[in-house]
């Protein structure tokens, strides 16, 4: 697939890119931002209509329409385009080429408060100035489902949801088509054809994603039997991994819908098979040394451990972020295969971090941490972790002794993440100082966001019947 990307020439300046865009026919540009959820939102203007001065001023928007964002007497607010994310989208009839953009107010110019890529953009410059290191590198790990049938509704007097999969076992006695070689639960991790049907279609993600200027290291089938499916992209730096994990999900979705099928990121769509989690590696760098490598356990250093600590500490407050939707605590179920329990280990998968252990390069040490889902928003939850992880070092946060049995078994007692949303947001409001260092969050930010997430996530799945209360309670 021919490149994507415009040559860095192009992007040097507001008159490069049009220039450059005129000269390739491009006949729309796309100005892109995201909401609190890290719902991507845009607005494309033709090609004539835009000239420098446009990404001078600023492109202007009603902001009091998109979710998390200000009140409607103070709704006007501008785009200012990031050109170094410019990208002809894959997916339009006409040639347009999209950029993401920063948020701010138009008289003050000020960056704006709510802007979730802000938050980025903060952190990763708060890093930058620190004496602890230069650079924060991170390698999410998003799984996600394919289904080929999706139904739901809700109303005053009835819920419900059906979801289908080709792949799914429960079509074993199908007869319009037949089907067989099918993924029983829990059974879909790395087969081959034919009983991974999906594998020309993550192939074709892949292609468009490597098209789109992201470097992809793996892709597979996962555990979860119908259509459950993880391409991993090599690690790079925060804003930029965060910006590229926007672009993941919109081309996993949209390659997934021209081939017939709905890609949902949600955590735990499917009862009993494994949810969708969001491994998320990290490490630290400075002069171009890797910082996590060194002679204590697992091949870490003292920072590494004292990073652990911090996100071990923080953890309760840190869902909030990392797993912001109702349902993420489907998945985050004890006494499962779940990473629930807030220790760390290298190897064991049943520990909330875990220390890979796949190649003794000081390069390679990184810690991966395994509860968050693929419904955080990146701008958010990524410095989110890393301010945890700051933190630990700023203050040499003892993670304690890590974990050598399966926590699966009972062996050992270990502290749990919270059992719900609210939970996770009480935390939050309880525990969120080490998140205002170096402006990073504000108070304001942390406020807002727990009343949006509290009256329109928690609030509104707690306040309905569930279907499966009926079986239980109906003739109680």
């Amino acid at each position: 697939m021919t490149s994507l990307v415009p040559p860095d020439s192009a992007k040097e300046s507001p008159a490069a890119l049009i220039a450059w865009a005129k000269e390739n026919e491009v006949v729309e540009f796309d100005a892109r931002f995201v909401d609190v959820r890290g719902v991507p939102q845009h607005f494309s203007m033709p090609i004539e209509s835009v000239d420098e001065g446009a990404f001078e001023d600023g492109f202007g928007f009603d902001g009091s329409s998109i979710q998390g964002f200000q009140a409607i007497n103070e709704s006007d607010m501008i785009l200012l385009a990031d050109l170094s994310t410019a990208t002809i989208d894959p997916f339009n009839s006409y040639k347009t080429l999209s950029f993401y953009c920063d948020i701010h107010d138009p008289i003050s110019r000020e960056p704006y408060a709510l802007d979730p890529r802000g938050v980025a953009k903060r952190a990763e410059a708060y890093i930058a100035e620190s004496d602890i290191a230069d650079t924060a590198y991170f390698g999410p790990e998003a799984e996600f489902f394919m289904f080929d049938n999706v139904q739901y509704k809700t109303t005053p007097n009835s819920s419900m949801y059906k979801v289908d999969s080709f792949e799914g076992f429960w079509n074993s006695d199908s007869e319009d088509p037949s089907m067989g070689h099918l993924n029983n639960i829990k059974m879909g991790y790395f087969p081959l054809a034919p009983l991974d049907k999906t594998q020309d279609v993550r192939a074709e993600m892949v292609q468009t994603l490597i098209a789109a200027g992201m470097d992809v290291e793996v892709h597979h089938h996962e555990v979860g039997g119908a259509g459950q499916a993880e391409i991993d992209l090599k690690y790079t730096s925060l804003l930029k991994m965060a910006d590229q994990m926007i672009s993941y999900k919109y081309i996993v979705k949209n390659v997934a819908a021209a081939n017939g099928f709905f890609a949902t990121f949600m955590p735990k769509p499917l009862f009993l098979d494994n949810g969708s989690g969001m491994h998320v590696h990290q490490s630290l760098w400075k002069d171009g040394e890797p910082l996590f490598a060194g002679d204590e356990y697992a091949g870490l250093s003292q920072m590494a451990l004292w990073y652990i600590g911090g996100v071990l500490k923080h953890a309760p407050a840190l869902l909030a972020f990392t797993n912001p939707i109702t349902n993420s605590y489907r998945r985050l179920v004890p006494g499962y295969e779940a990473p629930v329990n807030l220790i760390y280990s290298a190897r064991n998968r049943s520990a909330a971090i875990r220390i890979p252990m796949y190649s003794n390069s000081p390069k390679a040490k990184r810690v991966e941490t395994r509860f968050p889902d693929p419904a955080a928003n990146p701008y958010l939850a990524m410095p989110a972790l890393l301010m945890a992880g700051i933190d630990g070092i700023k203050n040499q946060i003892d993670p304690g002794d890590p974990a050598t049995v399966d926590l699966y078994e009972g062996e050992m007692e270990t502290p749990l993440v919270p059992g719900n949303l609210a939970g996770a947001l009480e935390a939050l409001k309880a525990d969120h100082e080490f998140l205002l260092e170096g402006g990073v969050f504000s108070k304001e930010y942390i406020d807002a966001y727990i009343d949006y997430k509290q009256v329109n996530d928690h609030d509104q799945v707690a306040m309905r019947p569930h279907p499966y209360e009926f079986d239980l309670y109906f003739s109680i």
